[in-house]
């Protein structure tokens, strides 16, 4: 209604000064007929404002449209009423809404054609990487052994870029099953041996073999990965150790990793989960991307975890991944160790 008040007031102040004029010439003309006179204003006023509802009734439709914010793109296929202007903005707003899916349809296969290109690019990457690690595996001279680590390097690197492309299809390519935390743990620290050896970094593992988590194991594995990775980068030259810790905490379970290296500002702890962002860190150590706690953060929500982060600098990092769901072997296991 304020919309339509606001939308005809140019017409209501027309009709006034119109009305006031119309009556101040038959003043000056000297015909004046005060009962007359006051007989034309209302029937004016009433066929005005007779005009001005019916006007109302006719768009309130477009009115309280435009009055609220749009909720769903689906409202634009609603119509909106059976006026001549209310048929014109229905014609308008199936035409938009068309164009619309049209775009969109070619923005989501354009995306599935680039994120296919990725997928296949990097598995074609891993083979001569696999024939690299093949023809080194008995060489011992310090140059194949920093061939190995920039292998590794790309490796790594090759993972991020195939995981961020996996992310825009995530609900197709996730499942949700109970995970032995003990396993999953051993089979990342595994994977990344020769990062701990080079770093002369070595991981204390305190997780019970029992411990089951509701998660998905390849997802959950890469996000640990990219922790582990964190850990021990900036862990390197200060400290010679690196935590993975799971306890219960309620009724979640917490998988936390936690590095005694250089920490992490204050002031960047907020932001160190936005993409691309790598803070004061990222300038002493060149390799930082700023995508491997994004990921982590948009990893874990979609599989429904907490993600947590405390620092503090010189003393270290620890961050917790507080796991959504704890399946009964959780609670057997503790009444097999007492």
């Amino acid at each position: 209604m304020k919309l339509f008040l606001r939308d005809q007031w140019p017409f209501a102040a027309f009709f006034l000064v119109q009305l006031i004029l119309l009556i101040m010439i038959f003043a000056m003309d000297g015909y004046w007929n005060e009962s007359l006179m006051i007989y034309v204003m209302f029937l004016s006023v009433f066929f005005a404002g007779a005009f001005l509802a019916i006007r109302y009734l006719s768009h309130r439709t477009i009115y309280q449209r435009l009055s609220k914010p749009v909720e769903s793109l689906e409202e634009l296929t609603q119509t909106y009423g059976n006026s001549p202007l209310c048929r014109a903005m229905d014609d308008i707003s199936q035409e938009q809404y068309r164009l619309y899916k049209e775009q969109l349809h070619a923005y989501e296969n354009k995306q599935r054609d680039h994120t296919t290109f990725i997928q296949q690019w990097v598995h074609q990457m891993k083979t001569p990487i696999s024939v690299i690690h093949l023809l080194l595996q008995n060489e011992d001279d310090p140059t194949a052994e920093s061939v190995r680590e920039e292998v590794d390097r790309i490796k790594r690197g090759l993972e991020t870029v195939l995981y961020i492309a996996r992310l825009d299809r995530f609900e197709q390519d996730f499942l949700i099953e109970p995970v032995t935390l003990r396993s999953l743990v051993q089979n990342v620290l595994a994977e990344n041996k020769r990062l701990f050896i080079r770093n002369q970094v070595y991981p204390e593992v305190k997780v019970d073999e029992n411990w089951r988590v509701e998660s998905d194991d390849k997802w959950l594995a890469f996000v640990l990965n990219q922790l582990l990775t964190n850990a021990v980068r900036y862990s390197a030259g200060k400290s010679n150790k690196v935590t993975i810790r799971a306890y219960e905490r309620g009724a979640h379970a917490i998988l936390e990793v936690q590095d005694y290296g250089i920490g992490i500002p204050a002031e960047d702890i907020r932001r160190v989960f936005k993409p691309y962002f790598t803070g004061e860190n990222g300038r002493k150590y060149p390799e930082s991307t700023g995508m491997g706690l994004y990921l982590v953060k948009e990893i874990c929500g979609r599989l429904h975890h907490g993600v947590e982060m405390e620092s503090e600098v010189g003393e270290g990092t620890t961050v917790r991944i507080v796991l959504s769901a704890v399946v009964p072997t959780l609670q057997e296991s503790k009444i097999a160790e007492s």
